[in-house]
């Protein structure tokens, strides 16, 4: 297989080198391959060189390419991700930017060679004996300012790649002193963005977007960032515009409330609602300019209400517009097409960006909108996308103008109850943070709506393979409807108080886990019977606290030590006994017991 791994017929050393990238897998991996690394290794390096087609292909030849135009052929579609409400803020489906060019998407030699080496699975099996966390370590202390230096390197490709590679390390650069590793590669970064070549460009945006995604830190040199991210608007085309406004978005995401700041608005603003005022209502470009904004709005906070009235106004049409159309296709199908949704999706996540980011200040925009007629036919779209971005518009409304909601309660929350349905994850995750929000601000007159919602969210807990942010956002809003309703949820306590402790006790401290835990401690005063099989559950979730506020605090110490006098001394110690040693020294620490 080494040899023919080298053979000249390159499909056949594709099918060959597949053949490592599969043993990495194999649970026989560490034991074939030790005799064979010394042998192997060096083959797949040479496997991963840019054959000579690749170079022209990749245009390696050409340096700076700014000033030309890209074709349409080059740009590939993007498609919107709708809004999701999560406690972790997580993100998922990376693209790590390789190779983007459609004359290269194919599965290649170059790529599976650099694939069989990027398994983490082949390096655990062959590395474990070896020292392994040593050796990388002693290995990136060297690589890092290596790979940082080849960001000046004169070939457009190496200064490319090069920027992919760093961006695979950027979670270990942000752990190390920042003078050393960070501040230098950020600053070679940022020149890469200003590089005159657009393969370079589009690299170079990529890896610092996975930058920022790694790292809080960035606040002290958000200036010089924003500086360099707003003169490449002047010198991108088309297509790495759209991953400029991708790099922007994503800085928001990271540094939140710290961009409100008046210099940071003059320079980041005008530029883009520049491009917001030029382009049209039926210009798919807005979508990923809609995307941007969204973050920077809600990132901004109050420092977005000078720009809050034209955009929310036009989101406001947007959703309009195509409500409108979708009605006249459905009607007259002959005479009318069916309308592109994903402006009204990108719209109703603005607003929701708008409505996170203004709070309060929103009112006065809503006040005078048709929002609420617009959103409850939005709710009841027959797009699941659409729905998602409704039911995350609801839930921010609710939040920040909940008088608004109020009078809409009877429609909408019956179209909530029939949204919890986990075959679609995403919108059965947003129907079930809805129904949280609005708990938490009705309070007990939630009471006539529960038999709505309680028996599919106690399923939706208790379903195998329920995905992690939907099992969490299930818990908290069960919570908050036994904090609002503990008598009309506490009697089904057995039913879900296991899995509910089991889903919250890896969430950091926020309002969400406050009030949820909060909830639960008013079912257990009611039904202290439903949590009795399950109190080693419910301490280990009490146990995640690291500073629970006093007044929930005492109700936990409450709980912990009516449960002891019931058992006494001897019965306590026994079932103590069964806690793993850190969860028994910290009950003893925190609460005493």
């Amino acid at each position: 297989m080494l040899g023919r791994t080298q053979d000249a017929n390159e499909t056949v050393a594709l099918e060959a080198c597949e053949f490592w990238l599969s043993l990495a897998d194999q649970p026989i991996c560490k034991e074939v391959l030790n005799p064979h690394l010394a042998r192997l290794v060096p083959v797949l390096v040479k496997g991963m060189r840019y054959s000579e087609i690749d170079i022209i292909l990749l245009k390696g030849d050409v340096e700076e390419d700014e000033m030309i135009p890209d074709r349409e052929q080059d740009i590939r579609p993007r498609f919107h991700k709708s809004r999701t409400h999560t406690l972790h803020r997580e993100d998922g489906d990376e693209d790590d930017g390789m190779d983007s060019d459609s004359a290269l998407s194919d599965w290649n030699l170059r790529k599976c060679s650099a694939a069989a080496l990027d398994v983490r699975l082949f390096f655990m099996r062959i590395g474990r004996s070896k020292n392994l966390e040593f050796w990388r370590l002693e290995r990136l202390l060297k690589l890092v300012p290596f790979l940082i230096n080849c960001l000046s390197e004169k070939k457009a490709l190496v200064r490319a790649i090069t920027c992919w590679t760093l961006s695979r390390y950027a979670h270990w650069v942000v752990g190390q002193p920042h003078d050393q590793y960070l501040k230098p590669l950020m600053t070679e970064l940022l020149k890469r963005i200003l590089d005159g070549n657009k393969r370079v460009q589009e690299a170079a945006c990529s890896a610092f977007a996975t930058l920022e995604e790694a790292c809080t830190e960035l606040v002290p040199y958000l200036g010089f960032i924003l500086e360099t991210l707003v003169y490449a608007f002047s010198k991108y085309q088309y297509k790495n515009l759209l991953i400029l406004y991708d790099a922007i978005g994503t800085l928001a995401d990271s540094v939140g409330h710290h961009l409100n700041k008046p210099d940071y608005i003059n320079l980041l603003m005008p530029p883009l609602i520049t491009k917001w005022n030029v382009l049209k209502d039926e210009d798919k470009d807005l979508f990923p300019l809609l995307e941007c904004l969204s973050s920077v709005a809600t990132a901004l906070q109050s420092g977005f209400l000078p720009y809050c009235e034209p955009v929310f106004r036009r989101c406001i049409s947007l959703v309009e517009q195509t409500l409108n159309q979708h009605i006249a296709s459905m009607q007259q199908p002959d005479q009318f097409e069916a309308p592109d949704k994903d402006f009204m999706i990108v719209a109703l996540d603005l607003l929701s960006g708008l409505t996170e980011g203004l709070g309060g200040h929103i009112e006065r925009l809503i006040v005078a909108s048709n929002i609420m007629q617009l959103l409850y036919q939005s709710m009841q779209d027959p797009m699941p996308e659409v729905r998602q971005s409704s039911f995350a518009l609801l839930g921010d409304l609710t939040k920040a103008c909940f008088q608004h909601v109020l009078s809409c309660l009877p429609e909408f929350l019956p179209i909530l109850g029939q949204n919890l349905n986990p075959e679609f994850i995403s919108v059965c995750n947003n129907a079930t943070w809805a129904i949280g929000e609005i708990a938490v601000k009705l309070g007990n007159e939630m009471h006539n709506y529960i038999p709505l919602f309680l028996n599919q969210l106690i399923a939706i807990i208790n379903r195998p393979n329920t995905p992690k942010t939907l099992l969490e956002n299930t818990a908290i809003t069960l919570g908050r409807l036994g904090f609002v309703c503990p008598h009309d949820v506490a009697p089904h306590l057995q039913q879900f108080a296991q899995r509910w402790c089991m889903s919250l006790r890896n969430i950091r401290d926020n309002e969400e886990k406050d009030s949820a835990f909060r909830g639960m401690c008013n079912m257990i005063a009611v039904n202290p019977g439903g949590i009795v099989h399950d109190f080693i559950f419910f301490c280990d979730a009490v146990a995640s606290w690291v500073s629970p506020r006093p007044d929930l605090k005492e109700q936990f110490v409450k709980i912990l030590q009516g449960f002891k006098s019931q058992v006494g001394d001897d019965g306590w110690k026994r079932f103590t006994d069964q806690f793993p040693p850190p969860l028994r020294e910290r009950m003893s620490q925190q609460y005493g017991v």
